[in-house]
């Protein structure tokens, strides 16, 4: 019985290769990184377990994903959009409270994030929209009516306690509708509102925010601690705003010096991550020797970029850089090689859906962006994002495997031709 490792694993093989040197780098850097959390559990050995698991178990959808051809996917539309819209719902009136936001729920001990399942749901629907509504010159004008009801709606659930996945998902979508040939003056005309959106909506942030101010000693001893008042719906819709306006006064303040830093407080996360960039040198300090995990918070999740470069130095970005933007370039040639439009439109949403999220987590990392709390896919520690950005690879395998390859022209011709002289 002849064995081909081909057999296993079924599709693009250069993306099986960038997913599974993601995967090693995941496992060795959340494993470093994740040292203050073993510390304060004293369970040394049990987060790296339980990351390792769910990698393998990601792994698992990944292999599974390439032997459904990719034209079922259409049938799950659907029902994905009403259990994405139902389960924001959801999680927005008595989801768990994670840093300060409703993100995720509960099921049988483990912890699900809607977001995660929400973002791949409005892709693919996007995409067969697009597919649907094609002409010979553009996209049907009806087809941006019909992206915008889902994707505005969705968009305003994530939105409410993650606006930087709402913003990340909206830019893919419009990304997505820009390849597919939307008319310009539709996009412009949204481009302008988004614009008139944002500064509306930063307006009320700074408004409606407010910054926390540290308690004076002498008043916390003379005044009398009021007990907290219980929350009404609208606080708990708009209590985000707080969060938000400080990432953006945080980020947009003039530089200060290093002493000045307030590296135990509200800039704890920018003052160690820039503290890893910096003594990295080159090469880094070597894998599982970093000194800023012990201090930077959420490093093995939202600044893990920080520790790669700590530990592995400017080569270790650099090759991490490399990875995505290999997975980009063979997302974009397996869409052009795509003879129908849906599996083209698909793979370049998920694509994009997986590196611009990668783009806006380093950029944080290194100081280019305000703090959005984004993982790096794929790389990050992470439960139900990771099994699901698994399922995404996997959709992009199934995609280079089974959708229908375009005939190269000049290759037909020379055959012809060949068949001809043999006769």
């Amino acid at each position: 019985m002849n064995f081909k490792i081909s057999n296993i694993f079924k599709g693009d093989k250069v993306i099986w290769m960038v997913f599974f040197f993601l995967c090693m780098v995941s496992i060795v850097e959340v494993f470093s990184a994740s040292s203050q959390q073993t510390y304060r559990s004293q369970n040394y050995i049990g987060p790296i377990v339980f990351h390792a698991g769910t990698i393998i178990a990601g792994f698992a959808v990944a292999l599974v994903m390439p032997l459904i051809p990719c034209r079922y996917f259409k049938l799950m539309i659907v029902p994905l959009l009403f259990l994405s819209a139902l389960l924001l719902i959801v999680v927005l009136v008595g989801g768990e409270t994670i840093n300060g936001a409703n993100r995720s729920l509960n099921i049988i001990g483990l912890s699900f994030q809607p977001s995660e399942l929400a973002k791949g749901t409005v892709v693919l629907a996007t995409a067969q929209v697009l597919a649907v509504m094609q002409r010979e010159d553009r996209a049907d004008l009806k087809a941006f009516k019909y992206i915008m009801f889902y994707t505005v709606g969705i968009c305003i659930l994530i939105g409410l306690e993650n606006l930087s996945t709402a913003m990340l998902l909206f830019f893919v979508v419009a990304l997505m509708m820009i390849i597919g040939r939307v008319p310009w003056r539709q996009l412009f005309r949204l481009f302008a509102l988004c614009a008139s959106l944002g500064v509306a909506v930063l307006t009320f942030v700074m408004v409606a925010g407010h910054q926390e101010e540290p308690a004076m000693e002498s008043k916390a001893k003379t005044e009398k601690v009021e007990a907290p008042r219980k929350k009404n719906f609208a606080d708990k819709i708009l209590h985000r705003a707080d969060t938000w306006k400080g990432r953006i006064l945080s980020f947009n303040k003039p530089d200060v010096a290093p002493k000045d830093f307030d590296i135990q407080g509200k800039d704890a996360q920018v003052a160690h991550a820039n503290i890893a960039i910096a003594t990295s040198n080159i090469i880094g300090i070597g894998p599982g020797k970093s000194v800023e995990r012990d201090y930077l918070p959420q490093a093995y999740s939202d600044f893990i970029f920080a520790i790669i470069i700590e530990e592995l130095g400017l080569f270790g970005a650099i090759g991490v850089i490399f990875l995505y933007t290999v997975l980009l370039y063979r997302g974009i040639r397996i869409a052009n090689r795509c003879e129908n439009y849906f599996p083209a439109f698909l793979v370049m949403g998920l694509t994009l859906l997986l590196v611009v999220q990668a783009i806006a987590n380093m950029a944080v990392a290194v100081g280019l962006g305000p703090v959005t709390g984004q993982p790096l896919p794929l790389v990050s520690k992470g439960g139900s994002s990771t099994i699901i950005n698994c399922a995404y690879i996997g959709v992009i395998l199934s995609v280079s495997r089974t959708a229908k390859i375009k005939k190269d022209k000049n290759v037909d011709k020379k055959c012809n031709e060949n068949s001809a002289m043999t006769k």
